[in-house]
């Protein structure tokens, strides 16, 4: 079965498909940008973190990493709670703990004390990222998913677009005797908690509980998911243990491991990365560090709104995916010159954010199925 596209939309599916989007696109949107600066804040605060607390480059690359081991034991589980009980509850549940936990991080002292709030950051928010990639099956079908997925994603960048010359302002202030960097973590913590408790009140599970939709919008977007789901069952889906031994899931499954694994170890260091390079102020590396976020946003909308457009999913993740490592790879012979570096860092940050939306519905076309024996 090919992948169907509406070339005409009637006014009802033009009109719900835009209404969805004005109510959930900015919350979600917001929660993710939320979700990802407190994430990599951390490479922020340890511009002078690791120099008051002692931290060796070791301890502070370990600690940004562990939180990611929490992070993987509770992801596939905090999914499905998505699917079998509620997004609303869930995703306030999610934001509420690793708000708390990402403000005490700036309450650590000990290399120890370090590791376990992150390690218990990214339990918390295990399931947030994941969960919004099935959540959008509940309001978008397929064709919508990757322009949807897009916007979602940009808020990638604009969290640090935004988050660097904030996180640059708040490690200036030095209140009740606790350095900036501690304030930075302490305050980008905050916002979590509260818009987890909005988020019990505006979200909403599924189109049919959308008192904002009306009667006929309700019904058009309810029938038309409902009809792609049997679609997807006509196609005889994998079981869990079948999928794990897919051929094509575990190039999918390592495509993105490995693309996840550079882009941490790009974002968690850049801002070091730079400051050892041009060797400017604190609130000078994060500014400097803003401009490859900032020059990826135009990217990540064109490729998510082409590869709707076109239907064409592959090539339009394995471009951006061949950019990434390319351009870093250049950057390494340009020697000290920080405007080149520059450029070459936003072409790989352009590559890390661009194809990602594309990668989430590149599944769809390559059409998996119980392998014959």
């Amino acid at each position: 079965m090919g992948v169907m596209h509406e070339q005409v939309p009637t006014p009802i599916a033009h009109r719900t498909r835009r209404r969805i989007t004005r109510r959930l696109m900015p919350f979600l949107f917001t929660l993710y940008a939320i979700a990802y600066l407190d994430r990599v804040n951390i490479s922020y605060a340890g511009l002078e973190m690791t120099r008051d607390l002692g931290f060796s480059d070791e301890v502070f690359g370990f600690g940004a990493g562990i939180f990611f081991v929490g992070y993987f034991l509770l992801e596939i589980p905090g999914t499905l709670v998505v699917e079998l009980w509620s997004a609303r509850k869930w995703f306030a549940r999610i934001l509420i703990s690793w708000g708390l936990f990402a403000s005490l991080t700036g309450l650590v002292r000990t290399a120890h004390q370090f590791y376990w709030v992150r390690f218990l950051l990214g339990a918390a928010e295990a399931g947030f990222f994941p969960g919004i990639i099935v959540y959008r099956t509940h309001w978008y079908r397929y064709e919508d998913r990757g322009k949807a997925l897009a916007l979602f994603l940009a808020a990638q960048p604009v969290a640090n677009v935004f988050g660097a010359p904030i996180s640059g302002l708040l490690m200036k202030i030095h209140w009740l005797g606790y350095a900036g960097w501690r304030w930075l973590l302490i305050v980008e913590g905050l916002p979590a908690v509260f818009f987890g408790i909005i988020t019990l009140y505006y979200l909403d599970d599924w189109p049919k509980d959308a008192r904002w939709l009306t009667d006929a919008e309700r019904e058009w977007i309810t029938v038309d998911l409902e009809r792609e789901k049997q679609n997807k069952k006509a196609l005889k889906p994998l079981s869990v243990g079948q999928a794990l031994r897919h051929r094509d899931v575990i190039l999918l499954t390592l495509v993105y491991f490995l693309r996840v694994t550079g882009s941490y170890g790009f974002t968690i260091w850049l801002p070091k990365i730079l400051q050892k390079l041009s060797g400017l102020t604190t609130f000078e590396v994060t500014l400097a560090t803003a401009i490859p976020y900032l020059m990826s946003l135009p990217a990540i909308w064109w490729v998510g709104w082409h590869s709707d457009k076109t239907g064409e999913r592959r090539w339009h993740v394995a471009l951006p995916t061949f950019a990434m490592p390319g351009a870093l790879a250049l950057s390494q012979n340009v020697g000290e010159n920080v405007p080149a570096t520059i450029v070459l860092f936003s072409i790989a940050m352009m590559g890390l954010f661009s194809g990602l939306a594309s990668f989430w519905a590149v599944r769809r076309q390559i059409k998996i199925r119980p392998q014959t024996r």
